[in-house]
């Protein structure tokens, strides 16, 4: 059967009547007269409508090009950035007529945040602002579309050249040095081609920022945290020292397991470990290597990839359980849109962007995931994740257009994570993948909470050093011809993680991580990881739980999911401290409930480090 495509070309210009219809003018009362309130709540009403409406429009049209990567979709993508960001950037630029004026204070913080809402600020030149939305999206297509080809097959793979999603899966498993070493290798081959592009991409977008007032863009990121960005910057890293003895002594007992298993010529008992033996192309979470480190003469009680293998549940089915366990808690049910709509596996012979992501397409109730997804334990606790996203947007879909937002970008990324904290051997016998939960002994404790600090613990520095290096870029402070060599020196300072072959200025590798290309902020992931902790204690607090922390699951609680949704339903209508008492009776975020869930393993990792030197 033949298929009809509609040209781009009509495409835009159908997209561009709709942006049009959507976004009339705003003109300014006549005469001088000061504004007044009404004026400045007249103003804001319009400016929700009329940003709502083209953020829709946005997001469909990066729906598509995330889902159908083409030369097309992209252009439709880059337009609808484009729209969105001339129509904030053009209503920024006329509140402030309002600088100074008495508001109320929910009035104010609108204001407030509408000026701090743009994470890629562009020029007010609308060549200079189409040709920012154009690399953005470039930027993000291209690592999508990445593909690395080995000289030499790889046993079991089909396919002669493999994309990311592939070659995470083969460096969670394969434990041969040469293989994950080209494996590296081959995936930050990906990237040289990204930098050029980059070092433009950052000009136009420190241009936008100063042309809202700010001195570059890391400085606009750090702005949207209810205080000054000086501050914050303080703030993440008194909560870096407060966990980083926790990694130290992680890494200490994992270096010295990996000593004894490549031999120290690989990696030195007393220095930094290869990159490429940790499990992932980033060496991000080090999870996959549990095997490889776990305590002498201790086995796992079990074995999720086997125990969905044997449950035959397939992507759909992990993304019911991710739902279930929302629903146990008083959420309602996902529609039925979202089942008809979300992207749940890599679909063949096309290109998508597999990194895993949540969407609120209107606004209202068209949430969607899109997901390529594996019946595999990480993906299992990824569904967990991005459906917080997804239960975080339904909840405070009721906010005006200003507040529908997490309390701050970590919130948004903790809620799932914690319900993942949840996912216990007790929860996973309650809903039938677990024959018997086994008895928690000390023993199971430590290999237990071994097997999260791999993920939980060994991503805090990663999670900190992405925008350690970018907000350098942003300041000038690194140059483009430092890129590299600064990316290592920061990844060596505060992972002790070492580049597995010499790199240089030819190479780009942080553009080997989506995030960098997608220009998504990522400190919000390192507050993520110390606020779901105090999320997880907040709720088993409701929830009636008075054991040792690590063994809490608050499933079916219905008291910890009214807690939980009170939180959700503010969205961003209060400071994010006000949101985070509301559910943990805190104020501050703190590393306390992390340090206490992983005590029993600090305990133990101190004594199994006796004699070995910590740090690198």
């Amino acid at each position: 059967m033949r298929k009809h495509f509609l040209p781009a070309f009509f495409a835009v210009l159908l997209i561009s009547s709709a942006f049009a219809q959507t976004t009339p003018s705003q003109s300014a009362p006549a005469g001088n007269s000061k504004p007044t309130v009404a004026d400045a709540e007249a103003f804001m009403k319009q400016a929700e409508t009329r940003l709502n409406n083209v953020a829709v429009l946005s997001n469909r049209a990066s729906w598509v090009q995330e889902n159908f990567i083409t030369d097309d979709t992209e252009i439709l993508g880059a337009y609808g950035q484009e729209q969105l960001i001339a129509l904030t950037t053009e209503l920024i630029q006329q509140a402030k007529r309002f600088d100074g004026l008495d508001m109320p204070p929910e009035l104010a913080r609108k204001f407030k945040l509408l000026r701090l809402s743009l994470t890629l600020p562009a020029p007010s030149d609308p060549a200079e602002r189409a040709e920012l939305t154009r690399l953005a999206t470039w930027l993000d297509s291209a690592y999508g579309k990445g593909r690395y080809c080995p000289r030499q097959p790889i046993p079991g793979e089909k396919d002669k050249c493999l994309d990311i999603t592939a070659i995470e899966r083969i460096m969670a498993t394969n434990r041969n040095p040469k293989v994950l070493r080209d494996l590296w290798v081959g995936w930050h081959t990906v990237s040289p081609p990204f930098r050029p592009k980059y070092v433009r991409f950052v000009e136009l977008a420190n241009k936008g920022a100063r042309e809202l007032g700010f001195s570059d863009m890391g400085a606009l990121w750090r702005s949207n945290y209810d205080m000054p960005p000086e501050q914050f910057s303080a703030e993440v890293e008194r909560l870096w020292n407060q966990v980083r003895p926790l990694y130290l002594a992680l890494h200490t007992y994992v270096r010295t397991r990996l000593s004894q298993r490549y031999g120290p010529s690989v990696v030195p008992p007393d220095g930094m470990i290869p990159a490429d033996l940790l499990g992932n192309p980033w060496a991000q979470e080090w999870g996959n290597i549990y095997p490889l480190v776990a305590p002498a003469n201790t086995h796992p009680a079990y074995d999720l990839d086997e125990l969905l293998k044997a449950k035959h549940v397939d992507a759909l089915g992990m993304v019911h359980y991710g739902e279930n366990f929302f629903k146990s808690l008083g959420f309602g049910p996902l529609p039925q849109t979202f089942w008809e709509r979300s992207l749940f596996t890599k679909p063949p012979g096309r290109d998508v962007v597999c990194h895993a992501s949540a969407w609120d397409i209107d606004n209202k109730e068209d949430v969607r995931l899109k997901v390529c997804l594996q019946p595999r334990a990480d993906d299992f606790v990824v569904v967990h994740h991005e459906l917080g996203h997804n239960m975080y947007q339904r909840a405070y879909m009721n906010q005006p257009f200003p507040f529908q937002n997490g309390a701050n970008d970590g919130f948004h990324e903790a809620v799932g994570d914690t319900i993942a904290l949840s996912i216990t051997p007790e929860y996973l016998h309650e809903v039938g993948l677990l024959a018997q939960a086994p008895a928690a002994t000390e023993q199971s404790d430590i290999a237990f909470l071994l097997r999260q600090a791999l993920d939980k613990v060994a991503f805090l520095p990663f999670g900190l050093l992405i925008d350690q290096w970018r907000w350098k870029v942003f300041s000038g402070e690194i140059t483009p011809a430092d890129y590299n060599k600064s990316w290592w020196a920061l990844r060596n300072k505060y992972q002790g993680v070492s580049a597995p072959v010499a790199r240089s200025e030819s190479d780009f590798d942080p553009g080997a991580k989506y995030h960098v290309d997608s220009n998504t902020p990522y400190t919000r992931y390192f507050l993520a990881r110390i606020l779901q902790f105090q999320f997880y204690r907040g709720m088993c607090k409701a929830a009636g739980y008075t054991g040792p922390l690590h063994r809490c699951t608050f499933y079916n609680s219905r008291a910890a999911g009214e807690k939980l949704n009170k939180m959700l339903e503010m969205g961003q209508s209060q400071p994010w401290p006000v949101a985070l008492e509301a559910l943990t009776g805190e104020r501050d975020i703190d590393g306390g409930a992390l340090i206490e869930y992983f005590a029993p393993l600090q305990k133990w990792l101190d004594e199994q480090n006796k004699g070995h030197k910590a740090g690198w």
